[in-house]
């Protein structure tokens, strides 16, 4: 089967968030599989030269953005055996950050034309062409009203998956006939109309042969009014058009066998992770001790995350209890100022490295304990799958992916991999906290949830059949 991938950033190319992880890991299970797999993206100039420097010109088209004829270049490489084209273009993508520029309505007009602009000139012909969250949600929409009398595209089939229905892509009413020559009978509420506005999301959801999310609890989720953001209504309309597949991680990038930042490489050993637990202290300069667990956040410091919660209980439980915390993560300016604050009110406990660095994230998994994520909503998550393979035990609410990845452990029977808390409570998030250091404390069940946590499959092999699933499904009903 062939196969295109078509989204707004690919790790290690190019990355703001987990969207970039699934599509530099969920292509490679698919190859892997047997399947005839490739990858398209903008050219940023963000990206760093150890890859743009190895790219290759296969030539250029015109897109049509309205009235304009728009240069976009094609550039290539083969990334560990899976094609990757970056559509070039200095005025829309030389610039610094990847969004949250003025003209993103007409920088990702342009990005979705040119997924099917490129395709004869990389004479690749997709069965499928998988597009991911609203960067890309105008694509089906553009294939069904500028190529449907192009024989060559007749085949094409689509899928659109929702990574965060939070970002929907909305822009004025002109972008629809000035940038994506797309007629005024789309602008209805069964079309791309939302709220006054056209809704690259909405798109997506509405002319994609099919839609799938990241977790099955956030596919339920959205169909609420709570999570749908005002979509709820179309999602459940969706019927068995909707599924929802927990992500996977990089289980070859993301190993602590092999990882080579870490000060101890480790598979199952309780030891080692302590010594990596001895260094990240060292780093960090808190106070060297085996027996004070380190509880860790790896996050965006923006409110979904459940940071209120944080905020709300930190200095009760830092002073009440034997603790030292470490959270790494930039975002809003109130959280990062408000967590370097905490970190001068409790040197020995707290250390707040408001930063990115994908290096020091690694030596925090390995070596913390135990990995908070008390999140409002959490579509998937990633940062709960690489704590568990690193064996640093989940502290979680029960939301979307998170729900359906940590399992409560059960003293009595052995089972689960972390610690869950229902209700978005902070005191029933320090209940919990409390609860997993209380078992911290006891050997022998700490010993039972990191054999839990390493035992886990956190690879993308199964998500990878279930796509497939979906994919031949499409394909035999053509």
């Amino acid at each position: 089967m062939k196969i295109l991938f078509a989204a707004a950033e690919v790790a290690p190319f190019i990355k703001t968030g987990g969207l970039a992880d699934v599509i530099g890991a969920l292509p490679q299970a698919l190859r892997q599989a047997g399947h005839d797999v490739r990858i398209v993206l903008p050219k940023y100039r963000d990206m760093s030269a150890r890859y743009s420097d190895l790219l290759e010109h296969l030539g250029a088209v015109e897109v049509p953005v309205g009235w304009r004829r728009q240069y976009g270049g094609i550039e290539h490489l083969v990334w560990e055996d899976i094609p990757v084209y970056f559509i070039d273009n200095e005025y829309y993508f030389g610039r610094d950050g990847v969004y949250g520029h003025w003209d993103d309505g007409e920088r990702f007009a342009f990005l979705n034309r040119a997924v099917l602009e490129i395709l004869p000139t990389i004479e690749f012909w997709p069965d499928i062409l998988h597009c991911h969250d609203w960067h890309t949600a105008m694509v089906p929409l553009l294939l069904k009203e500028h190529f449907r009398h192009d024989p060559n595209y007749a085949g094409i089939r689509t899928v659109f998956t929702i990574h965060n229905l939070l970002y929907q892509g909305l822009f004025p009413y002109e972008v629809l006939g000035d940038l994506l020559s797309l007629p005024h009978s789309y602008y209805t509420p069964e079309g791309v109309e939302y709220n006054g506005a056209v809704s690259f999301m909405k798109a997506g959801l509405v002319f994609s042969d099919h839609v799938t999310t990241v977790s099955p609890t956030y596919a339920e989720e959205i169909k609420t009014a709570y999570y749908g953001y005002g979509m709820d209504g179309l999602l459940r309309s969706l019927g068995d058009r909707l599924s929802g597949i927990v992500n996977g991680v990089d289980t070859k990038l993301y190993n602590p066998a092999t990882d080579h930042v870490l000060a101890a490489r480790y598979k199952t050993s309780a030891k080692k992770k302590q010594e990596n637990k001895a260094a990240l202290q060292e780093e960090l300069g808190l106070p060297g001790s085996a027996r004070i667990p380190l509880v860790a956040m790896v996050t965006r410091l923006v409110k979904p995350k459940g940071l209120d919660l944080v905020i709300r209980i930190l200095d009760e439980w830092l002073l009440g209890e034997d603790v030292q915390f470490v959270i790494l993560g930039t975002g809003d300016k109130a959280y990062e100022n408000w967590f370097r604050e905490a970190a001068h009110r409790h040197p020995e406990k707290l250390s707040a490295q408001i930063t990115f660095s994908d290096e020091l994230s690694r030596k925090i998994y390995a070596g913390s304990d135990l990995f908070l994520m008390p999140s409002k909503f959490e579509p998937c998550g990633i940062s709960q799958l690489l704590a568990l393979r690193y064996g640093s035990i989940p502290v979680v609410r029960e939301t979307g992916g998170l729900n359906d990845t940590v399992k409560a452990y059960n003293e009595a029977t052995g089972e689960g991999n972390g610690f869950t808390f229902k209700n978005f409570n902070a005191h029933d998030l320090l209940y919990t906290l409390r609860r997993g250091i209380m078992f911290y404390h006891q050997p022998e069940h700490w010993k039972q949830l990191l054999r839990n946590a390493f035992a886990g499959d956190y690879s993308w092999g199964t998500s990878a059949k279930q796509y497939l699933g979906i994919y031949e499904r499409l394909v035999v009903s053509e």
